[in-house]
């Protein structure tokens, strides 16, 4: 997500493209209505349950690099986990083209109420025209949901009140 005029994370067809946390520091979100909040931005890799090299494979890479990139996702994920320590509220940002009831979307969510962390569901894409935010919006139904274009920056202005919110700003 664009929370400062750049991109934090790579957007790339091939899973796993993300294998290590990002950090933006000092990030200052303004809403037009005056308040503000200076907060650390922490994107993580995709959390998945189940790695395999034989998914690299798909995509061309030699078995090699495909095992060493499985073994880099795999680390992601863990250190993905691990980065729940420093978090104040959380975005769970789901692809809202795609059945949200997946296991991985319940684990995220299950740890982040274990710890204490409040969070907020994301329904990206929007934009396209099989995208289906109202099966986030059922699935998740106990908890805040804000649908949202990040290519578009559809609805950021509420996802930015709603973090606010959270937040206790």
């Amino acid at each position: 997500m664009d929370f400062v005029g750049e991109k934090l994370g790579t957007v790339s067809r091939v899973p796993h493209e993300t294998r290590s946390v990002s950090v933006m520091e000092n990030v200052t979100l303004r809403l037009r209505s005056g308040p503000s909040l200076t907060m650390d931005v922490v994107d993580t890799p995709g959390i998945a349950t189940r790695i395999t090299y034989r998914s690299f494979l798909r995509y061309g890479f030699k078995k090699e690099e495909a095992l060493e990139r499985a073994a880099e996702a795999a680390r992601g994920v863990v250190e993905a986990i691990k980065s729940m320590e420093r978090v104040d509220v959380a975005l769970i940002v789901l692809d809202s083209t795609k059945d949200p009831t997946s296991q991985v979307n319940w684990v995220i969510a299950g740890n982040l109420k274990a710890r204490g962390i409040p969070y907020i569901v994301v329904a990206n894409k929007i934009d396209l025209p099989y995208s289906r935010p109202s099966r986030v919006e059922k699935a998740f139904s106990s908890d805040i949901v804000v649908p949202i274009s990040a290519l578009r920056g559809d609805n950021m202005d509420k996802l930015y009140e709603t973090i606010m919110e959270v937040a206790g700003s």
